[in-house]
């Protein structure tokens, strides 16, 4: 049985391929592999790896939706860890900031190449949470709304900033800039 033909059958290789691409953005070139480079890299044929994206949009895109799983997981952490309220409300903008900083081709892809909802509507597990937490500190779901635009505006502004050398990536300017009480006057 050629490498192929075994690391084909394992059972996972959509997931195996996630990897190899998330890993490439995270390398020198930072960017997202070709779908022939891909299946170099998990040394399975290219036919395979058509199997589970047609073309490099579905690639990119799912991609995209995995950073964005991962933002939403850490940002949701990081509530937990703050307490929730307007303090986790707060914290989950400076992860959001330092998640940009620590995968900026993968931040970059996420808003290039993601959805904010997946196939069956469900919004991404980053909006989802952005959505509950402010629902809870607004009194009322416009109010709620126009704060979840302000709060993701604010932390995608830095973070930008910061991956274009606008300002400098400081951890005490991302803690200055996202304090409960800059957020919460």
């Amino acid at each position: 049985m050629s490498t192929s033909t075994a690391n084909y059958h394992h059972g996972n290789l959509r997931d195996a391929l996630l990897s190899a691409g998330l890993a490439a953005l995270e390398g020198p070139d930072g960017q997202a592999p070709s779908l022939r480079e891909l299946a170099r890299r998990t040394g399975v044929s290219a036919t395979a790896v058509y199997r589970h994206f047609p073309d490099k949009q579905a690639l990119d895109k799912a991609l995209a939706r995995e950073g964005l799983k991962r933002l939403g997981s850490e940002q949701a952490e990081a509530a937990k860890r703050a307490g929730g309220g307007a303090e986790g409300f707060a914290e989950t903008g400076r992860t959001y900031v330092r998640f940009a900083l620590a995968h900026p081709a993968l931040f970059r892809l996420m808003f290039t190449q993601g959805s904010p909802v997946d196939d069956t509507g469900t919004p991404d597990e980053a909006r989802a949470l952005l959505t509950a937490n402010t629902q809870a500190l607004a009194s009322d779901p416009e109010r709620a709304e126009t704060l979840a635009l302000q709060a993701w505006s604010i932390a995608h502004g830095i973070a930008m900033l910061m991956l274009d050398g606008r300002i400098p990536a400081e951890d005490a300017l991302i803690d200055r800039m996202l304090a409960t009480d800059s957020l919460f006057p």
